[in-house]
């Protein structure tokens, strides 16, 4: 145990975290994502929902300041009447912990071509309906008077 890391972060979800570098990308997967086509690295985190995940991980994870919008969204279906409210969630949580970090919202099938490339991926046992988040990395910008 450490002190002050959220105990929604695994051990093998915190190195995934530090090893990533700028522009690397992370999928947090609601229940229903096919998580097991993605080629590298799956972090199962059953039981767990993905607004406390991504609130945790925000904690740490700089978003990347230097792209339009660093968090991408998986977009409803055309014709599909699912309202995605928990996008709300998403965008209040992103706000607490990011300036001016816009998200935008791709394809369904984008999105899986996309988290296919992602350094990680998380699957979590969200319920909701297009829960499914992309979240580029940025950089950590040191305090220059606290080093």
């Amino acid at each position: 145990m450490l002190k002050g890391i959220p105990d929604i972060l695994s051990p093998e979800l915190l190195k995934i975290l530090m090893e990533m570098g700028h522009t690397d990308e992370l999928v947090i997967a609601d229940g229903n994502f096919p998580a097991g086509a993605h080629p590298h690295r799956v972090v199962r985190l059953d039981g767990h929902g993905v607004p406390e995940l991504l609130d945790a991980i925000l904690t740490f994870y700089p978003l990347d300041r230097y792209v339009d919008a660093p968090v991408t969204l998986m977009a409803v279906l055309p014709g599909d009447p699912v309202v995605p409210v928990i996008w709300d969630e998403y965008k209040a949580i992103i706000a607490r912990h990011e300036e001016n970090a816009h998200c935008k919202e791709i394809d369904k099938y984008d999105f899986y071509e996309s988290s296919r490339r992602a350094y990680a991926l998380v699957a979590t046992s969200e319920r909701a309906l297009y829960a499914n988040i992309i979240l580029k990395k940025g950089v950590v910008i040191k305090d220059h008077e606290n080093g």
